[in-house]
């Protein structure tokens, strides 16, 4: 068990860093963020900053060295140059679950193996690979990035067969997915502590907007709420055959024949980010307690219901008339620069 007064590494330095800290931070921890950008939004609430690479092996072992336990907001964190953060603190997640998380071929993989169910999909390295997955999958269908794509980006539609002379390979290994029938979105987010013990938040309903979430409502409709059980049931074999330890959430389909698995991120998610004012134990605070081994909160809701809704772009400069509504809970991210398609923040409400 790592006491209270110690110092939580954390790789990354954007918003689910900086609200890990905060949560971190009213258990009496300190927080240091490991991050390459010079303007970290995380580092704004952390007793200490170190701007490196993610392959940068001394730094990193630097960093660690001054931590007392190493977790993670953002996946795609190279995992060959963690050597040098595992031989100075324990690292939760364990790296195990990155391996698997940022690369979608290995992932889909992975999930096959335990029992959970994905979309069609094929490997494509190549136009000739892309027109044969095209033609066993059918169309319509999504060709995306194996690596590094979230929100929408590195992926492109094929809407028929003749989009494929369109597409212009970007150079990196791709994955093309069959589309999924579904009636709603929906996540599973739980926590594990480092004695395998798992509790579960109840699931949001998922509404995305140009690939990006938009509002996630708990409790889900019926046709989600059947399929709960299913689906944690999958997370939990996912999270017991990494040995992992942290909050861990699992993206699905609520289809006609059960739940078809989307993704799955090593971290606290966007998702869950409800639970701040929702649940009785925060996804963030929760995460501090697993990775620092202490007892977990309860994961209950604190409300009826509750409705997220994600702030993007210049959705930010609605403050006011967000703030004027003495119900809503609003979360700005303090980041510098308004853009299309970026998280600026969420606003939250709680249906009494």
């Amino acid at each position: 068990m790592i006491p209270p007064g110690e110092t939580i590494g954390i790789l990354g330095g954007g918003q689910l860093g900086r609200m890990i800290a905060l949560a971190a931070a009213n258990l009496g921890y300190r927080c240091h963020v490991y991050a390459p950008e010079a303007d970290s939004i995380a580092a704004d609430v952390c007793a200490a900053f170190t701007q490196g690479e993610y392959d940068d092996e001394a730094a990193l072992a630097a960093f660690a060295a001054q931590c007392a336990v190493v977790t993670y907001e953002f996946e795609n964190v190279a995992v060959e140059p963690l050597v040098a953060v595992t031989a100075h603190a324990p690292l939760f997640p364990p790296a195990s679950a990155l391996y698997h998380a940022q690369d979608r071929v290995k992932e889909k993989t992975f999930v096959e193996v335990v029992g959970g169910r994905p979309a069609p999909w094929a490997k494509v390295d190549s136009m000739d690979d892309l027109r044969a997955a095209v033609a066993s999958i059918g169309v319509p269908g999504i060709l995306k990035t194996r690596r590094d794509g979230y929100d929408g980006k590195g992926q492109w539609r094929i809407m028929q067969p003749s989009d494929v002379d369109a597409v212009e390979l970007p150079g990196q290994p791709l994955i093309y997915e069959g589309f999924v029938t579904f009636e709603a979105e929906f996540s599973v987010i739980l926590v594990r502590t480092q004695t395998g013990e798992v509790r579960f938040w109840d699931s949001a309903e998922n509404v995305h907007k140009g690939g990006i979430l938009d509002r996630s409502t708990v409790p889900a409709a019926p046709v989600i709420l059947v399929q709960v059980e299913e689906a944690r049931a999958l997370a939990a074999k996912v999270a017991d055959a990494l040995g992992y330890v942290g909050v861990l959430t699992l993206e699905f389909f609520a289809t006609a024949d059960g739940p078809v698995f989307n993704e799955m991120a090593p971290r606290v998610h966007n998702s869950g980010h409800w639970t701040i004012e929702g649940a009785l134990t925060s996804q963030f605070e929760n995460h501090v307690r697993a990775i620092c081994g202490l007892p977990l909160g309860s994961t209950a809701l604190a409300a009826k219901g509750v409705v997220m809704d994600n702030l993007i772009g210049d959705d930010a400069h609605d403050w006011p008339a967000i703030l004027s509504d003495p119900a809503n809970h609003l979360h700005l991210y303090g980041k510098a620069a308004v853009r299309p398609g970026r998280k600026m923040g969420h606003v939250t409400r709680l249906v009494l």
